[in-house]
């Protein structure tokens, strides 16, 4: 690893970042919240001073002008640290607000990390604070990454080895032959999306703040909302607008840019992983909407809007809720949990395993049961029309038996420390699937706030092993990576 291209391109990052941090004070000037000022000025201003910093220290890093022959080892290094630190970063107006330095990390990082987790126990405070954290959970939905290799000239080559150590997947996926554009036309479809959502959300009665708001954090499946009680007592449009833009921030916006480019939604269709997103979305939201009329006092219009919007929040992994599911019956939760576990779709906003890896999987399986009774024939596992590489097969398993893994393990440490086995279980899977709400203590209409610290410190490193997809967390136990380099 070359420390002066790593310096560079980190410190690039957080002084751009420290940009990105001054936002925040439009929505104070626009509501006279003058207190709120001072939090982000400090933030932009220390990520500013270690960029200019790191690169002052590290010798040699200020003459370089050019990063394109950045290798892949470094390109994950590089998005992992840049993902910390701008969890570091945004967590510090939270500071200047009372929350404890471990709550305010908790806080930025399950923004960051569009998880809709929470340990604010009010909300009494400033317009701006929620605005940030809606806004921060934007950024981390598509990548910050990604919107740097979209407006910097710096990433224009380089930018291939970042992009794909952010938002890895089982294959490369670029909708234009420039890296570079591919990023750009993702941040048009996803900004697109988003100031639809908002003109949907006001024309529905919507105040203007909750709409920015309520836009911000389902076009990024981050799901936190200014409301304490998140979207429970909305409007029936509302809830359908919402499911609507959930569901799709679990979608490709690969695939989504290639339906709009060419103004044909069966071009979506066309895709095994949508098809299959589709169809198990689908079959939840039945499933669920059926044991809501079965068990619950819901009619046929109630449960088909809660059943579908919860199934949406959740295998997007929003962490909205319309209502209070921690109070739901014992089959209408299991079936909640499952679709925990589903995820959404590979480039998509959502979190979890997702739907292309579980697809692999099963088919995997599919062709080892058969190889049982044929043993010399030759099984062409393929996605679509095209065939699967066996590298791609063996990261795949690789992927998902580590994130079981680390599921299990949170699960269990978290379960001992909190002596109770719901909240260490739920948590784990929502914390590493970017969901936020949980069962038990951790319901939608609760908080992580009254957790130990270290309970906080484990979902936090889940959340960023979820968000990041592992690999660039495991590549950092790798010895060779830290060879380095001048």
């Amino acid at each position: 690893m070359r420390l002066t291209y790593l310096a560079y391109t980190f410190s690039l990052a957080m002084m751009y970042f420290s940009i990105v941090l001054l936002f925040p004070i439009i929505v104070a000037v626009i509501y006279g919240e003058t207190n709120a000022v001072l939090p982000f000025i400090v933030a932009a201003s220390s990520a500013f001073l270690i960029g200019v910093t790191l690169r002052k220290l590290v010798k040699g890093a200020s003459q370089i002008t050019s990063v394109n022959d950045i290798k892949k080892g470094e390109g994950l290094c590089i998005v992992f640290f840049c993902w910390v630190f701008a969890g570091l970063f945004a967590s510090i107006p939270y500071l200047f607000f009372d929350l404890t330095p471990i709550n305010a990390l908790f806080e930025a990082v399950s923004g960051i990390t569009t998880t809709g987790a929470t340990i604010l126990t009010n909300f009494d405070y400033p317009k701006t604070l929620f605005f940030w954290r809606s806004f921060t959970q934007w950024l981390g939905g598509m990548g910050i990454i990604v919107l740097f290799i979209a407006i910097l000239p710096q990433f224009a080559i380089a930018g291939r080895q970042l992009f794909f150590a952010e938002a890895p997947g089982p294959t490369e996926d670029k909708i234009t032959p420039r890296i570079k554009n591919t990023a750009a036309s993702l941040w048009k479809i996803y900004f697109g999306m988003t100031v639809l959502a908002y003109i949907l959300l006001k024309i529905n009665g919507v105040e203007n703040f909750e709409a920015v708001c309520h836009a911000l954090s389902s076009v990024s499946g981050g799901g936190f909302s200014p409301n304490s009680n998140s979207l429970i007592g909305s409007s029936k449009s509302v809830i359908w607008i919402l499911t609507f833009f959930m569901f799709f921030a679990g979608a490709s916006y690969n695939l989504q840019y290639r339906a709009w480019s060419k103004f044909n939604p069966f071009v979506l269709f066309k895709n095994e992983e949508f098809r299959t997103y589709f169809t198990v979305f689908i079959s939840f939201a039945l499933l669920l909407g059926l044991s809501l009329f079965i068990h619950s006092n819901y009619d046929i219009s109630a449960s088909l809007a809660h059943s579908f919007f919860q199934v949406s929040s959740i295998i997007s992994s929003s962490g909205f809720c319309s209502v209070d599911f921690a109070s739901w019956d014992y089959t209408s939760k299991t079936i909640l949990f499952v679709a925990m576990l589903a995820g959404g779709c590979a480039s998509s906003a959502g979190g979890g395993i997702k739907i292309v890896r579980w697809l692999l999987v099963l088919k995997i399986v599919r062709a080892e049961l058969a190889k049982i009774l044929h043993p010399k024939a030759v099984y062409n596992i393929k996605i679509g029309k095209y065939s699967v590489n066996k590298d791609i097969l063996y990261q795949t398993l690789m992927f998902v038996f580590f994130y079981l893994a680390i599921l299990v393990i949170s699960a269990l440490v978290v379960a001992v420390i909190e002596q109770n086995t719901v909240v260490g279980i739920t948590g784990a899977v929502a914390s590493v699937g970017n969901i936020g709400p949980a069962f038990g203590k951790l319901g939608p209409l609760s908080n992580y706030s009254d957790l130990h610290s270290v309970s906080k410190c484990i979902f936090m490193i889940d959340m960023f092993i979820g968000r990041l997809e592992l690999i660039p967390f495991l590549v950092l136990f790798q010895r060779d990576l830290w060879t380095i380099r001048t």
